[in-house]
């Protein structure tokens, strides 16, 4: 499971804390086993239920995302220099990872199509991937990143982290939905 995850979402690779990058890989082996999803099933689901004929897979939305963090947190590296932009890149990458993998909760495969399961209907995925990532000890300012980046973090103040990718999760999100 370890080196199928590692395929489809290379981007854990660029995690340089090796527990946080192990807790990652731990977080998404139970999701995915928690519904028996494959990979080919995670390549071919679209990456949201809120919008029709999305043509956008789910893993191909979580790299592109979890991508554009790391560009946004190198261009603002460069540009303005590592201590006025104060990004932990390990936090922003583990959060972008993690911040869809409670979809694996809400979503389920019926009569042959994706649609949101009983579990789905009463917890969203930010509620959901921060109980899998408080399961397996992620640390809060992960949790915070996956907790905000959508419409339940509204008012909440984030942390630049949680700025960047709730930034770049929108961008994905408004242009190919």
């Amino acid at each position: 499971m370890r080196e199928l995850i590692l395929n489809i979402l290379p981007e854990i690779r660029e995690i340089q804390d090796e527990e946080l990058h192990e807790q990652v890989i731990a977080c998404w082996t139970e999701a995915m086993l928690f519904r028996g999803w494959t990979e080919e099933l995670l390549r071919s689901i679209p990456f949201t239920l809120l919008a029709e004929d999305v043509q956008i897979s789910f893993i191909d939305h979580v790299r592109a995302v979890c991508r554009i963090c790391m560009a946004v947190n190198d261009v603002l590296t460069q540009s303005h220099g590592k201590n006025k932009t104060p990004v932990n890149r390990d936090v922003l990458i583990a959060g972008a990872l993690l911040a869809d993998v409670g979809k694996l909760y809400e979503y389920e495969i019926r009569d042959l199509q994706v649609s949101k399961s009983e579990f789905g209907k009463y917890l969203r995925h930010p509620f959901s991937g921060v109980g899998l990532a408080f399961k397996h000890e992620l640390p809060p300012e992960v949790m915070h990143v996956i907790a905000t980046h959508s419409k339940e973090g509204e008012g909440e103040k984030r942390s630049p982290e949680a700025t960047i990718f709730h930034h770049a999760d929108f961008i994905d999100f408004e242009l190919v939905k």
